[in-house]
């Protein structure tokens, strides 16, 4: 059997809060607390880039575990602002972390969908190869390419990573997954020189009609009704799109809550930030994970406590 063990997290210390921005972007506190739902973004250091907040991330994981990552079988990187074109961030963080020379190192390149695809990846890749021990790591630096007029980017994204390691002793058996992609309306989030561009509108809609629809085709396919289902964890893309979702299938909230208020949307890392806090938590059988965003992609599955 293999699934998730544990989680290891980043977010930098650094803080810009959304308060000090309303009168340059002329917005007022219910927009902040209601709409968004984000209170203050992280940022990380200057002249960090993916591969140094994953390896901050690999840092927790291994203090959190006592893992020797110089034994693992392989480290996948999600990532769509790798540090350079070439090489592969996965490949520096081997290289930081002198793992052995027989680990498998490739990235993924996904945003806000990425960890729930990455999770299927790796752990279809680790059963196929026979490998026992492997990390994850989500890390996407959006600071780098939001122009700071930018309404629509900056008052939302924060930094972050996340490590994930998937094992054959896991915490959480992943169940079936499901895929979508809508590649015409890529544009509704995209990076021009270096800039990011998100028609705010467009994503909401995306979400709105896609996720919900998503949601109960991945229960269905795994023999779940939604009150069986503990908790909801849906990325952070702002408080006014979760909740919507929420609204449309008639969660209890407590079950489904917003938890990027003091930290911001995160991109792939979203999701691993909040399961993260579950890993040791009793009570909870049934997790459903759902990413959506850039592409317009999305993947869900349901984790299920061992």
């Amino acid at each position: 059997m293999i699934g998730i063990e544990n989680i290891g997290t980043y977010l930098p210390e650094r803080k810009t809060s959304n308060y000090d921005l309303m009168d340059h972007f002329d917005i007022d506190e219910h927009f902040i607390e209601n709409k968004i739902g984000v209170r203050e973004t992280t940022r990380k250091e200057k002249g960090k880039k993916s591969s140094d907040l994953g390896c901050k991330a690999i840092e927790d994981l291994l203090f959190r575990t006592g893992l020797d990552i110089r034994n693992i079988d392989c480290l996948i990187a999600v990532t769509q602002n790798p540090d350079t074109n070439i090489p592969h961030i996965s490949a520096r963080i081997h290289g930081q972390f002198e793992c052995k020379e027989e680990c498998a190192c490739f990235d993924i390149s996904l945003g806000c969908s990425g960890f729930v695809y990455g999770l299927s990846v790796i752990e279809a890749f680790m059963k196929d190869n026979g490998l026992e021990t492997g990390i994850l790591v989500t890390s996407d630096p959006y600071s780098d390419i939001i122009h700071p007029d930018d309404k629509n980017t900056r008052l939302l994204f924060g930094d972050g990573a996340a490590a994930t390691l998937i094992s054959s002793k896991p915490v959480f058996e992943s169940g079936k997954f499901n895929f979508g992609t809508i590649g015409k309306r890529y544009k509704e989030l995209i990076c021009h020189d270096s800039n990011l561009s998100m028609n705010g509108r467009g994503i909401f809609n995306f979400a709105a009609r896609y996720v919900p629809k998503d949601v109960y085709a991945i229960l269905e396919k795994n023999n779940l009704e939604i009150g069986e289902v503990d908790v909801f964890l849906f990325h952070q893309g702002s408080k006014f799109i979760a909740d919507t979702i929420t609204r449309k299938l008639g969660i209890d909230p407590e079950k489904s809550q917003f938890h990027a208020a003091t930290y911001g949307n995160t991109v792939s890392s979203s999701i691993p930030i909040m399961l993260k806090d579950y890993i040791e938590k009793d009570g909870m059988k049934n997790i459903l994970i759902s990413g959506f965003g850039v592409g317009l992609s999305w993947s869900s599955t349901i984790l299920n406590k061992l």
